[in-house]
C-alpha cells in the first residue's frame, strides 16, 4: 500500500503523516523533536520486522542458513546496490558494517604499498579538514604511520560556492607534488558531516586524475538515500556509503565499491576468516558467526521506499526541498544566515544561530545541544565555528538540521521557539547552560555520543604527517 501522496510534499501545507507512515516510526520517542536523522538514521517498523525474520531464520537452522541461504541473500543485496549506484559489475560491491570499516579496509591496503616500498616515505595523502574524525584517525593509524605525509585541506565555512572548495583543493594538490613528491591517495567526502556541506566530488576526482593521484577514495557515509550516486560518473576508485543513515536499513550496514582494476586484487577484509583470498566481496560475506540480518533487508527497504511517490529519488528531492525551507524559516526567525547555499545542502542544512547565544567554544555547543534535548525535547547537533580574526559580531554557532519522511514542521518550530526563549532570557541563558551539567557529565555525554571531529578554522591549508589529535576531540555529531 502506497503512503498518502500528500505527505511531506513541498509547496503547500505540511499535514500530519498518514497513520500507516506514523506506524512505521511509532518506536521513536514521541516527545522528542528528532531533527537529527543524519547521525544515526531511522529504520521503519516493517524493516525491523523483516530483520527479525532473518534473525529467526538463522536461529531455526543455522547450518542450512550458512550453507544455503546467507551468501545468495547477500548477493541479492549487492546486486540491488550495484544498480542503485550504477556500478558495472556486482563484483565491485562489498557489504561491510559501516563507512568507517570501509575506510580502514582501504587504508590498510594502502599501508602495504609503503611497507613493500611501492610507495616512498614522504609521499602524500590528501584529506579534507572537515573529514569524519574516525576516518582521519584511521588514516593516521594505517597510512601516516606507514610513512605518508598527510595534507589536510582546510575548507572555508560558511561557504558560498563550489569554486571556493575547488580552489583550496588545487592548493593541496600543488603542495602534494612539491619537490617531486607523489600524491598516493586522496580521500574526498561526498557530504561532510560537521559542518554539513555537499562537496563537488566529481570535480575534485577529475582534478586528482589530472594530477596523477594513484588512489581516490570517496567517503559518502551520508550519501545513499540523501543525494544521487553514480560511481561511473564520479570516477573514483573507491566509494563507500552507509545504508543505515538515509536508506532506512537497521544499523549497521554499508557498501564499499571498488572499481575493477589491478589495484584491488590484494584488497582484504580486516577480519580474516575462512573466505580469505576469495576476493573482498566474498570475504566480507562471512567474517565469522555474527548477526548478518542488517545486510539482508535491502530488498524490503526497496519495497518500503517505493511506497512513496518517486521512490527513493522522490524522497531525496522532497527531503532536500523541505530542509532548505525549514532552514530559511529558522534564519528568518533568528536574523541569521545559512552556512551554505541551497544547492550545497543535502537532506541536512547548517543554520546559523543567534549571536546572542555567545557560543565561544566547542563545550558551549555541546552544552547547548544537551540543554535543547533535556529542557526542550529537541535533538539537533550544534557546531562551533571559530571566528576569523577581525570579524565583527560573527555567527559562531550553527545547528545542523535534518529532514526525513517522519518529520513535521512542528519539529522545527520547537527548535525555533526554544532558541528564541534562550535569547529572550538574556543573561539567564548562560546561567541555565552552565547549571545544566557539570564538566564530568558533559565529558560522559561527549564520549558516549560522538566520535566525529568538528574542525573550526576556515580557509587555508594544514600540512602535518601526524594529524593533530586535538582536532579530533571536539565533536557532537556523526
Amino acid at each position: 500500500m502506497a503512503f498518502n501522496k500528500g505527505h511531506n510534499f513541498p509547496n503547500g501545507s505540511n499535514p500530519a503523516p498518514p497513520p500507516d507512515l506514523l506506524a512505521e516510526f511509532s518506536h521513536h520517542d514521541p516527545v522528542i523533536a528528532r531533527i537529527n536523522n543524519g547521525s544515526f538514521g531511522s529504520c521503519p517498523a516493517s524493516i525491523l520486522s523483516a530483520q527479525r525474520d532473518w534473525q529467526l531464520k538463522f536461529l531455526e537452522q543455522p547450518d542450512d542458513f550458512y550453507f544455503n541461504i546467507l551468501k545468495p541473500a547477500i548477493l541479492k543485496t549487492r546486486s540491488l546496490i550495484k544498480n542503485l549506484i550504477n556500478a558495472d559489475h556486482v563484483d565491485e560491491i562489498s557489504i561491510v558494517d559501516n563507512a568507517t570499516t570501509a575506510a580502514a579496509i582501504f587504508f590498510r591496503h594502502i599501508s602495504w604499498s609503503f611497507f613493500n616500498s611501492l610507495f616512498s616515505p614522504g609521499d602524500s595523502a590528501i584529506i579534507l579538514h572537515y573529514a569524519y574524525g574516525a576516518v582521519k584517525k584511521s588514516l593516521q593509524a594505517y597510512v601516516a604511520r606507514a610513512g605518508a605525509h598527510v595534507i589536510e585541506v582546510k575548507l572555508p565555512f560558511p561557504v558560498s560556492s563550489d569554486q571556493e572548495i575547488i580552489s583550496e583543493f588545487k592548493k593541496a594538490l600543488d603542495l602534494g607534488k612539491h619537490n617531486g613528491k607523489k600524491i598516493r591517495l586522496a580521500v574526498i567526502d561526498h557530504i561532510t558531516s560537521m559542518p554539513s556541506v555537499v562537496i563537488p566530488v566529481k570535480e575534485l576526482v577529475k582534478m586528482c586524475r589530472d594530477e596523477g593521484v594513484d588512489h581516490i577514495f570517496v567517503d559518502g557515509a551520508h550519501a545513499i538515500g540523501c543525494v544521487d550516486i553514480d560511481v561511473k560518473d564520479i570516477g573514483a576508485d573507491y566509494y563507500t556509503s552507509n545504508l543505515h543513515k538515509w536508506f532506512f536499513c537497521p544499523p549497521s550496514v554499508a557498501f564499499l565499491y571498488c572499481k575493477k582494476s589491478n589495484n584491488v586484487k590484494d584488497l582484504h577484509h580486516l577480519v580474516v576468516s575462512h573466505e580469505y583470498g576469495n576476493g573482498l566481496p566474498i570475504e566480507s560475506s562471512w567474517i565469522g558467526t555474527r548477526d548478518y540480518s542488517a545486510q539482508l533487508v535491502v530488498p524490503e527497504v526497496m519495497e518500503f521506499v517505493n511506497r512513496f511517490e518517486g521512490g527513493i529519488d522522490g524522497i531525496k528531492r522532497r527531503n532536500h526541498e523541505k530542509v532548505v525551507e525549514m532552514g530559511m524559516m529558522l534564519v528568518t526567525a533568528w536574523g541569521t544566515h545559512m552556512g551554505t547555499p541551497p544547492e550545497m545542502c543535502s537532506s541536512m542544512a547548517m543554520v546559523g544561530l543567534p549571536v546572542a547565544l555567545a557560543i565561544s567554544r566547542d563545550s558551549d555547543a555541546l552544552k547547548l545541544r544537551a540543554h535543547l534535548r533535556e529542557s526542550f525535547k529537541v535533538e539537533v547537533p550544534i557546531y562551533y565555528r571559530e571566528p576569523i580574526e577581525g570579524e565583527v559580531n560573527p555567527i559562531t554557532g550553527y545547528a545542523r538540521i535534518s529532514h526525513q519522511v517522519y518529520n513535521i514542521v512542528e519539529d522545527y518550530y520547537r527548535l525555533r521557539d526554544a532558541v528564541n526563549k534562550l535569547v529572550n532570557n538574556g543573561d539567564d541563558k548562560e546561567e541555565i547552560l552552565e547549571a545544566w551539567v557539570d564538566s564530568n557529565v558533559v565529558k560522559d555525554a561527549f564520549m558516549a555520543e560522538a566520535s566525529d571531529s568538528v574542525p573550526k578554522q576556515a580557509g587555508g591549508l594544514h600540512v602535518d604527517s601526524d594529524i593533530e589529535m586535538s582536532s579530533l576531540t571536539s565533536a557532537n555529531a556523526t
